[in-house]
């Protein structure tokens, strides 16, 4: 099948299929380690609320610990939010095809999902809560404070809203 992306279009266990998908696990892996890493260095460098300007009046990095999910929706609720990672993840996995429906573009953002998604489920089992630090605001409006495996969520989801926008539907 041809693609006039700059991402291919890969046949089912075709040699250029199995290529991606390890980089696509490497880039999945990658976060992963990076996530944990920039966490520990935190946890040994600050104190909790411990907040030091990068650039005044835009970014810091601060030391915080978040008990539930994005914005702390469900706080408090740790398994249950462990649960719900390991069924969507255990459902991506499952529907892997279907969902990358062989897009070269779509291996990546799945990975990068999994990656986050992974980096924040070991926060929840090892610390007990999510280790967040980097808070970028403008005057009193602050973003909620993140990391590395949220950042690759983020673009991993909007990765494949992209394709999934931009790529003609195939034939049923």
């Amino acid at each position: 099948m041809k693609s006039k992306s700059f991402f291919p279009v890969l046949e089912p266990h075709s040699n250029a299929e199995r290529r991606w998908l390890g980089g696509a696990f490497a880039v999945g892996g990658a976060v992963l380690l990076l996530d944990q890493l920039t966490k520990i260095v935190v946890e040994k460098s600050f104190i909790l609320h411990e907040s030091r300007t990068v650039i005044d009046g835009f970014f810091n990095l601060t030391y915080v610990l978040n008990y539930g999910a994005a914005w702390s929706i469900l706080s408090g609720h740790g398994w249950f939010l462990l649960l719900i990672a390991g069924l969507v993840l255990a459902g991506a996995i499952w529907k892997f095809r279907y969902l990358t429906e062989g897009y070269a573009e779509r291996f990546i953002a799945v990975f990068l999902v999994f990656g986050g998604v992974f980096g924040n489920s070991i926060d929840r089992i090892w610390r007990g809560a999510v280790v967040d630090f980097l808070d970028f605001y403008i005057k009193s409006y602050h973003w909620p404070v993140f990391n590395v495996a949220d950042i690759a969520i983020c673009c991993g989801v909007g990765i494949f809203m992209l394709s999934s926008l931009l790529r003609k539907e195939k034939e049923k």
